[in-house]
């Protein structure tokens, strides 16, 4: 079947879906032809703890930058422990693309320009995730559509051009509240840097905690507009601010 046609199928299929539900139905169609980017927010968490309930066998992995803040390296840890049934992957970018990067442009390449920013964002972020996916059909992913301008039109079920995949968003229409109160309920280990100002947490370099009042994606990349803040694995051809 072509893949579009399945992801109109699961569109209609998905209808009334909770969050788990999505899950189970994205495992039962694809089986280990699906699988989960997890950061280690608190998003991705609460996934992690969904699908060890819903639908064990999905492959759980993340992208180890080189860049993480030490936390994110101890949760990961303590993740792997709480889930011994579940199978986690780690992806690391290509030594050789780093180490050639790092010599013409310099260690901190990403504060000197966009287009350096970028640069670093392909080679240690998109390059590995498409090693990641590159068997797959369909990943899973913890985007919500109030996490930031870019993300604004995510829909639960929707086609990742840019991977040539299905992409699914089980918690694209929680909010924050949403999210923390899972957490509360389902005791799910979470970053200690949440209680210190960070809410959306990527590499130690490019990640601040935020003021109160500021928008939960000012602390990323903060010398740049809201419109630009994504690394490349999330490109959104149908937000209008889109550019590769």
């Amino acid at each position: 079947m072509d893949p579009k046609d399945t992801l109109m199928i699961l569109k209609e299929n998905g209808k009334g879906l909770k969050a788990e539900g999505i899950i189970r139905l994205a495992y039962q169609e694809f089986g280990r032809k699906v699988n989960f980017a997890t950061s280690l927010g608190e998003e991705d968490q609460v996934i992690t703890d969904m699908i060890s309930r819903v639908a064990p066998d999905v492959e759980i992995f993340t992208l180890d930058t080189g860049r993480l803040f030490p936390e994110a390296y101890d949760l990961l840890a303590k993740t792997q422990k709480k889930y011994p049934h579940l199978r986690f992957k780690i992806y690391c970018p290509n030594t050789h693309s780093v180490e050639t990067m790092v010599q013409e442009k310099g260690i901190n390449l990403f504060y000197e320009s966009m287009e350096n920013r970028k640069l670093c964002c392909h080679v240690r972020k998109v390059e590995p995730l498409r090693r990641a996916l590159f068997n797959m059909d369909a990943w899973i992913v913890g985007l919500r559509r109030q996490q930031a301008v870019t993300r604004a039109n995510a829909e639960t079920f929707e086609w990742d051009e840019e991977n040539a995949k299905i992409k699914i968003n089980p918690l694209a229409e929680w909010s924050l509240e949403d999210v923390h109160r899972y957490i509360k309920e389902h005791n799910v280990d979470v970053s200690p840097l949440h209680t210190k100002g960070f809410v959306s947490i990527g590499c130690a370099c490019c990640t601040r905690a935020i003021k109160p009042g500021e928008d939960i994606r000012a602390g990323r990349w903060w010398w740049e507009q809201p419109e630009q803040k994504e690394c490349g694995l999330h490109n959104n051809p149908k937000w209008k601010g889109h550019k590769k």
